[in-house]
């Protein structure tokens, strides 16, 4: 259920096929704007029901593997489960069926730079170990790899709240679980903090004696997840006075190679390496990536910030003037932090999506003392070219222009990638 026009179902749908499985692909779209997904399952016997679903294929199947993003009181699930029919997704067969060990990084920021640090130590530093890199970070499907995958291999994920709040089914945790921190988000889908913060802590709630739980010390709310899980629990902080060797700028990012070293220590790589290792890591897609540089100022691809507490380290990473690119989808945050770190620290911000009228209200409000020479400069655009040219107008040389949005790129783009390929287009096309 829910193939997606950039592939989300396509390892989940090869899997079952070439493992045996009668398949059925289900999705809202019609084939259309599915046409690479489609495309690359070509060549397995599967069934599709496109542009609508049926209520017969929640009821006449065994199994329904559900993509993450189909919110858990949709209808037809709730159908499926009233019949009986079991449901599962694509991440709680890997973690069934992968034998690999796992090690597995969530958090509501830094969660993804977290784990590709990770990633890279150990890839680096185990140089006789087969390592894979999956989960949330949008590297492709391992399912769809997993014959490939051996019980000595070492397997690196990224897990959102999705994911997480899934997994609980199967009371699975991994050998190593790390938390960069814990705030506001998606609270569009959870409903409450409260859910959010239950899912987040499944990554723990099932670990064993022999495990280990890794929690940033700087994130007051991890202080109370002492009591989650059986695994052995340490803290992680920056050392005051100690910079590591990093080309990606900014302080959460060595709050980040902290995490990612204290977690490659529990197997068996020692602190030097580790250190030695991240000096050649290169950064992230659509995380403070460098676009460009153009009469003076610089574009960097912040894509991937779809929270306040993101966006306020992007502000923080940049000592220079900084013009950003705020807004999109409305995931039922709060902004008022965001919008105090703007008034001050920020030149100008131009605001799209759907939040671009409470992101307004909220930096305006945040800046009503000030003399109005001293607040940010707010603009607000209704496509996505006319704010990146608006950014353009407004900067100067040593400027730096951010897309560091604060918010889901769903409504203007299919994805985050979406969005941050489109900047790096527009701004190419300056």
């Amino acid at each position: 259920m829910g193939l997606g026009r950039f592939g989300g179902g396509v390892g989940a749908a090869r899997f079952a096929a070439e493992h045996g499985a009668i398949v059925t692909v289900t999705d809202t779209y019609p084939a259309e704007k599915l046409s690479e997904s489609l495309a690359a399952l070509a060549d397995l016997d599967i069934s599709y029901h496109l542009g609508g679903h049926i209520d017969s294929d929640f009821t006449d199947n065994d199994l329904i593997i559900v993509n993450p993003a189909v919110p858990s009181e949709d209808a037809y699930l709730k159908k499926a489960r009233e019949h009986g029919t079991e449901l599962t997704t694509e991440m709680n067969l890997l973690w069934q069926y992968c034998p690999a060990v796992k090690l597995a990084v969530t958090g509501s920021n830094g969660k993804s730079t977290t784990t590709a640090m990770l990633y890279h130590i150990v890839k680096e530093c185990l140089p006789d170990r087969k390592v894979w890199l999956g989960g949330n970070i949008g590297k492709g499907s391992l399912l769809a790899k997993i014959d490939n995958i051996s019980q000595d291999d070492i397997l690196v994920l990224e897990l959102s709240s999705f994911q997480l709040e899934d997994l609980a089914s199967l009371k699975l945790s991994p050998h190593v679980a790390v938390v960069t921190n814990i705030s506001p988000n998606h609270l569009d889908r959870h409903g409450t903090m409260a859910n959010y913060i239950f899912a987040k802590q499944n990554i723990m709630r099932y670990q064993r004696k022999e495990d280990f739980a890794i929690l940033c010390g700087e994130d007051e709310q991890l202080n109370s997840w002492l009591e989650i899980g059986d695994a052995k629990k340490e803290f992680y902080r920056t050392i005051p006075g100690h910079n590591i060797k990093l080309t990606v700028p900014g302080a959460h990012n060595q709050l980040n190679a902290e995490g990612a070293i204290a977690a490659a220590a529990k197997i068996g790589i020692s602190r030097e390496q580790a250190q030695k290792a991240l000096e050649s890591f290169c950064g992230l897609e659509h995380r403070l990536e460098l676009v460009r540089e153009l009469d003076g100022v610089k574009y960097y691809n912040d894509s991937i910030a779809t929270t306040p507490e993101s966006v306020i380290a992007a502000i923080d990473a940049f000592a220079c003037g900084k013009i950003l690119i705020l807004g999109g989808y409305d995931k039922k945050i709060s902004f008022t932090a965001l919008a105090e770190k703007v008034v001050g620290n920020v030149k100008a911000a131009v605001l799209i999506g759907q939040t671009a009228l409470q992101l307004q209200n909220d930096i305006e409000a945040a800046g009503a003392k000030l003399p109005p020479d001293k607040r940010p400069i707010l603009s607000r655009c209704e496509s996505f070219k006319e704010a990146i040219e608006t950014c353009r107008k407004l900067a100067v040389p040593g400027d730096a222009v951010l897309l560091s949005p604060a918010c889901a790129s769903y409504g203007m783009f299919i994805n985050f990638q979406q969005r941050g390929n489109d900047f790096r287009q527009f701004v190419n096309e300056l």
